[in-house]
């Protein structure tokens, strides 16, 4: 399965809410710091994106706080099982 990414920024509230969010339905992730990673960052400026968090996960991408986009990724991942 392919690997759900998170680009952030540090002090990011909107990016530790969605952290909160995944952690609480035990999906796993990884966090890219976009302020130390230039080619993440060109990455989600490509795909549109100007505001932090970036989640990046199986078929779809979404930017900023999205608990209802989180909900259905643990559901899509719950299926997958």
């Amino acid at each position: 399965m392919d690997q759900i990414k998170i680009y952030s920024k540090p002090s990011c509230v909107q990016c530790n809410a969605t952290y909160r969010a995944m952690d609480a339905k035990g999906i796993a992730y990884i966090v890219i710091d976009v302020t130390v990673d230039d080619i993440a960052l060109e990455e989600i400026k490509a795909l549109g994106y100007l505001q932090a968090p970036v989640v990046i996960a199986l078929d779809d991408h979404w930017s900023g706080f999205r608990p209802d986009k989180i909900d259905e990724l643990a559901q899509k991942l719950a299926t997958a099982k």
